[in-house]
């Protein structure tokens, strides 16, 4: 367990030095940061001035090592656009994030799940081919669509749900949250769901399939000799093997609700991380830019990490092959 451990901690330090060396690139190559703090009337003078204040005077290496560094330490600078330093409006943007992207999660996880045993346990019959139908909308209509629909039948057409913002939220020292009042829930339901939809019909076709593979396995068979029954068979012994793979999937697929709530962010203008990016990317904030790739692939790294343990802790496949070697 302590090799497997170390062995992942190292493939996580590389991929984090790679990402740093894109995100680092990103003030080499997209504009120029001296010309974006200063403006074009700006002497020589106080141009090489700051030049030297920002280290760009030196040498290639070193300032990667000090980007790497500061990075290490959650420092990227300071906003272009806000003028303000980039780790503080992470830390304003990334309760809302992590929130939004929670509730999504826990929403695909719980309608996924049973959804996906119900279809692979009634396969075949009306229900089933209903859901399938469903499933295949929500793997193919794209995030910003569904986004609107919602939108416009909830928001618009009943006036159930307000259609932007967060509401109302309340702070605990640095930290904010929406969970605890009805307005920030009513203002979670409908992005929380537009993000979900996809991973939920993602997780519900897995498990089916998960489903249907262990149920055709030679020790279900063998529990229906000695007399078991349907209910001890399916989530006694079915649903424990269906879902090792499917902690892989949806671990992994927790980090892309993270990465990829940008779209859901712009269309309800959730104020976290995604629609920072998307208004960094518009101004060329490449400070901001940096601070959420290092950001998400750090997420991304950990959650992998987790996810590997978990596997390896489930599976005893995979701890007996370890002792092996």
């Amino acid at each position: 367990m302590l090799v497997f451990i170390l062995r992942r901690l190292a493939q996580a330090l590389i991929v984090m030095l790679t990402v740093a060396f894109i995100a680092f690139m990103l003030f080499q190559y997209v504009g120029d940061p001296v010309n974006n703090l200063l403006g074009q009337d700006a002497t020589p003078e106080q141009r090489e001035q700051l030049r030297k204040d920002l280290g760009l005077d030196q040498s290639f290496i070193v300032q990667f090592a000090h980007f790497a560094g500061n990075a290490a330490q959650g420092e990227f600078g300071v906003s272009l656009k806000q003028g303000r330093k980039v780790s503080s409006l992470i830390a304003e943007r990334f309760p809302a994030t992590l929130e939004l992207s929670a509730v999504a999660a826990l929403i695909a996880l719980v309608f996924g799940i049973p959804l996906g045993v119900y279809a692979a346990l009634r396969r075949g019959s009306i229900g089933t081919q209903i859901l399938m139908t469903l499933s295949l909308l929500g793997v193919a209509l794209p995030t910003f669509l569904i986004g609107i629909l919602l939108i416009l039948f909830f928001a618009v057409q009943l006036a159930w749900l307000p259609s932007y913002g967060r509401g109302e939220v309340v702070m605990f020292g640095e930290w904010s949250s929406g969970l605890l009042t009805g307005d920030g829930l009513r203002h979670l339901l409908l992005p929380a769901t537009t993000l979900a939809i996809y991973q939920l019909t993602l997780i519900m076709r897995i498990v089916r399939s998960e489903m249907l593979e262990v149920l055709r396995a030679d020790y279900i068979k063998f529990a229906r000799a000695r007399g078991l029954t349907d209910r001890t068979i399916y989530f006694g012994h079915a649903l424990k093997n269906t879902l090792v793979p499917v902690i892989t999937i949806t671990g992994l697929q927790l980090g892309s609700l993270i990465a990829f709530a940008i779209i859901t962010e712009t269309v309800f203008q959730w104020p976290g991380m995604g629609l920072l990016f998307i208004q960094a990317v518009q101004f060329a904030d490449i400070p901001v830019m940096a601070a959420y790739l290092c950001l998400i692939s750090l997420i991304f790294v950990v959650i992998n990490l987790v996810v590997d343990l978990l596997y390896f802790a489930v599976d005893p496949r995979l701890r007996v092959r370890g002792g092996a070697h």
